[in-house]
């Protein structure tokens, strides 16, 4: 299929060939009728990545901060490449748009294939021939109401929260200020509640427009006829409500709602413009200033637009859904006309040029539209045929000389920062596919690193018996699953942590070894690998009594929205990542724990797991989210027969006992183990040897790291059995 895509370091726009996503449970694939461009906010995304690297910087401050805590936590080297990664791919456009329901997902029964949908959200409802929709972020198109015109749903939502945080009543007096696509669908929803609105625009065209739609006045905000409107309808008392859909850098708009608003007034802002706010003007009227938050309640709560959970309307009338289906029932009805919005329709295989005479100038407009092929009038597209699911196989056995055939299921962050970069640049490692359920991310990895093949069919990949091993590099929740799969067809596998989130889904994986002989197995428990780490426990030498080992972690707090926050799906932030660190202790004790005792502070905010050992060893780890970014994220003390190891965030180790031993500051990255892990793992797979970590332990560490959550429920120390 066929995907509007930019890439934000170059600017480069494209109409790019990508694999058709997955159906996943809880949502709907749906065929793509029309999309609509935002003129406003799409532009200013496609603006932003023409520019240098120093005016991206100045456009979002936000993202500077953030990787300016990022090479404080992992170092430059390691940011840089994070960062440029980032930046050099390939990223989707839009976020509105209407079409055919192609396939139902498990658990969704309120549409049918055939259906016809409105759907939102910048990463569902993209410029694209197909997309996957979960189910909060799609309603049903009423009856009469044209594809073309449903597809403003999700800016028509947009709008309506913003209504909707204004309170307005019959009989206010408002102004909008911006007469944009946001602006002009406010006009229309206020004059459709009994308001009476004034316009403020420099834009002679749209101001009239306005008029058109229902605003009883409008002009430019730099003129007396804005404030004469508004004192003439208000008896000179001013605005009941302003309403902000404007953009840009001026400081205008916020200036003029103060001037214009009455005493105790609501501003809302709906756009992205400056928010410097004249502190006495707003004092002195004591305005009341609002955010309205894009779709409305729900936005950015994962739990809701991507699991489905839906908020009790007792509690929450107006979602995002409702809004969207508020929106979709008002067009229909003819108390919102869109039609005069819309200044062109493009073919979608015209997009890049449509883009360029946007960014130009050349193509004024309030609203475009692409119309996607099958849709030169208002036909239904034609069904999606599904690919027949191949018989799996066996991995065969390999000569020593062929390179190493890997398939990547799932290429998110880490997967294209810190192992693929590694991989790509391996000799004897042939990158043969990579598997996502979005498209996009699929034919940017295999643009960047140059697999053979991007696609959505895993049962294919898991299949073809010229692949050696799959890396499993997905959310959590998956990876116990797809290991299994792996496993029975056949292939080794490399699983990034956690291998599993609960006993069942790790007994699954036990099984699934039992059940096909195969045991080769290796989770990215990466830092025994750190050569620093290696170097300091080689320094230590060998002991003869119990250790002590402490280890501290500075987790960090995580963002709104991160899906590492997703407990119900994903499990316990530190069943995710705590295996690393039990790894750790586990390789430099030389055993696997027998018991586990765990505690935390209120909330589980931070908590403290101690192992035992059967040695009486026992290692302390401390996983903190309330510390400092300052503060290093991961510091090491090893105690035992007189010595000490210690390791500084893997900057800098020391060894102290007859001899001190410090090894000089890195001058480059926290290097912490992935390459090493990597070639350890290719040179198994290559010559059929050992793999780097025996199943026994990474089943041992695996079960250390579910009692930690076992332990908090219990309060009492949890014993550990042995894996047989």
């Amino acid at each position: 299929m066929k995907q509007v895509v930019q890439n934000y370091k170059s600017g480069e726009l494209a109409v790019l060939d990508v694999p058709v996503p997955g159906c996943k449970p809880g949502g709907v694939l749906v065929r793509s009728a029309y999309s609509l461009i935002s003129t406003g906010t799409e532009l200013m995304k496609v603006s932003e990545a023409g520019m240098s690297m120093v005016g991206k910087a100045r456009s979002r401050p936000d993202q500077v901060a953030k990787v300016v805590q990022s090479v404080a936590a992992n170092g430059v080297p390691a940011t840089y490449r994070k960062v440029m990664g980032k930046l050099d791919s390939y990223t989707p456009l839009g976020y509105s748009l209407c079409g055919v329901v192609e396939q139902v997902g498990a658990g969704t029964d309120d549409v049918a294939v055939g259906d016809l949908v409105a759907c939102a959200g910048n990463e569902h409802a993209l410029h694209a021939e197909l997309n996957w929709v979960p189910k909060n972020l799609y309603a049903p198109v009423p009856d009469g109401l044209a594809p073309r015109h449903a597809a403003f749903g999700t800016v028509g939502s947009i709008a309506l929260q913003g209504v909707r945080q204004g309170e307005s009543q019959l009989g206010d007096v408002a102004l909008v200020i911006g007469l944009g696509l946001i602006g002009q669908l406010v006009v229309q929803l206020l004059a459709a509640s009994g308001v009476r609105v004034v316009g403020a625009d420099p834009d002679p065209v749209r101001c009239a427009l306005a008029e058109r739609l229902g605003a009883a006045a409008c002009g430019d905000p730099a003129s007396a006829a804005v404030e004469t409107a508004v004192a003439e309808l208000t008896g000179g008392h001013g605005a009941d409500q302003v309403y902000l859909a404007a953009g840009g850098g001026s400081n205008q708009p916020v200036e003029l709602a103060a001037k214009l608003s009455r005493d105790r007034g609501r501003v809302v802002d709906i756009g992205k413009c400056s928010l410097n706010l004249p502190w006495n003007a707003y004092y002195e009227k004591e305005l009341d200033v609002r955010f309205s938050r894009s779709y409305g309640p729900g936005r950015y709560d994962p739990e809701y637009e991507l699991q489905g959970r839906d908020y009790p309307i007792g509690y929450v009338r107006w979602t995002e859904r409702r809004n969207l289906a508020c929106f979709l029932d008002l067009a229909a009805r003819g108390r919102v006309d869109v039609e005069p919005l819309v200044s062109h329709t493009a073919d979608f295989d015209d997009a890049v040029e449509t883009y360029q005479r946007l960014k130009d100038g050349d193509l004024k407009a309030v609203a475009v539209l692409f119309r996607y092929p099958g849709h030169a009038g208002e036909a239904e597209a034609p069904a999606v045929a599904v690919p027949a699911v191949p018989v799996r196989a066996s991995a065969p056995s390999r000569s020593v000389q062929s390179p190493v055939r890997l398939a990547f299921v799932g290429a998110g962050n880490y997967a294209t920062s810190m192992l693929l970069p590694h991989l790509a640049q391996r000799d004897g490692v042939a990158l043969s596919a990579v598997v996502t359920t979005t498209a996009l991310s699929a034919a940017n990895a295999k643009r960047k690193f140059g697999f053979a093949e991007a696609t959505t069919d895993l049962d294919a990949v898991l299949g073809d018996k010229s692949i050696d091993a799959v890396f499993v590099v997905t959310r959590h929740s998956s990876h116990a699953e797809l290991t299994r799969r792996a496993l029975l067809a056949g292939k080794a596998v490399f699983v990034e942590k956690p291998l599993a989130l609960t006993e069942d889904d790790l007994a699954g994986v036990l099984a699934a070894v039992a059940e096909s002989g195969n045991d080769r197995i290796q989770v990215g428990f990466n830092r025994r690998f750190a050569p620093l780490l290696r170097e300091a426990r080689q320094r230590f030498g060998a002991r003869s009594g119990p250790a002590s080992l402490r280890y501290l972690v500075n987790a960090g707090r995580l963002e709104h929205g991160s899906w590492y926050l997703r407990q119900g799906t994903e499990g316990s932030r530190f069943a995710g990542e705590g295996g690393h660190f039990i790894d750790t202790a586990s390789w430099l004790l030389g055993a696997d724990p027998v018991s586990v005792y765990a505690v935390a502070t209120s909330g589980n905010q931070d908590l403290q797991a101690v192992l035992r050992y059967p040695d009486g060893s026992t290692a302390t780890i401390s996983y903190v989210t309330s510390g400092p970014a300052s503060l290093p994220k991961e510091t090491l003390d090893l105690v035992a027969d007189g010595k000490a190891l210690r390791l500084d965030d893997f900057v800098r180790g020391s060894v102290y006992g007859r001899k001190r031993w410090v090894s000089s500051r890195l001058p480059k990255a926290r290097d912490k183990g992935q390459n090493a892990e990597l070639a350890a793992f290719v040179k198994a797979v290559r010559t059929g040897g050992p793999m780097p970590v025996p199943l026994e332990s990474l089943a041992a560490t695996t079960a250390a790291t579910l009692a930690v959550q076992a332990g908090l429920a219990a309060g009492t120390p949890v014993t550990l059995a042995r894996t047989p």
